[in-house]
């Protein structure tokens, strides 16, 4: 449902682990923001999903294309969130180094928590 047809021009393309409840949740929630259709979100676990790098490297990280530039962590949250209007601030405020530092820092912590997370978010699917 989420896997949006690439024949359609989208302004951003996000590659997500649509194995990861935590993350799949989230990219739910961008989807509905994302009013405009701006945004192709391509679930990595999906047979034949394209992958422009290793389907590993793009798993253990979010990876988004934003004027074919190919950016992780952060910088690919801050590019999803430029392609929503009601997050478009922050992902312009992101543009600046040091917030962008201060995000990354932040998305390295939450992958060092998202295993725990993820059985969380799995559980609370199951109930």
């Amino acid at each position: 449902m989420l896997h949006r047809q690439c024949t359609i021009m989208h302004d951003v393309t996000v590659w997500y682990d649509g194995g990861c409840p935590l993350c799949t949740r989230e990219i739910a929630l961008m989807a509905r923001l994302d009013t405009q259709d701006a945004i192709a979100f391509v679930d990595l676990m999906t047979a034949g999903a394209s992958c422009p790098l290793d389907r590993q490297i793009m798993l253990d990280r979010l990876h988004a294309r934003e004027n074919g530039q190919l950016l992780s962590g952060a910088a690919a949250f801050a590019a999803m969130w430029r392609a929503i209007p009601l997050l478009r601030p922050l992902g312009i405020a992101a543009r600046q180094p040091w917030i962008l530092k201060r995000l990354e820092q932040a998305y390295l912590l939450f992958l060092r928590l998202r295993p725990r997370l993820q059985k969380f978010a799995g559980a609370k699917a199951k109930t």
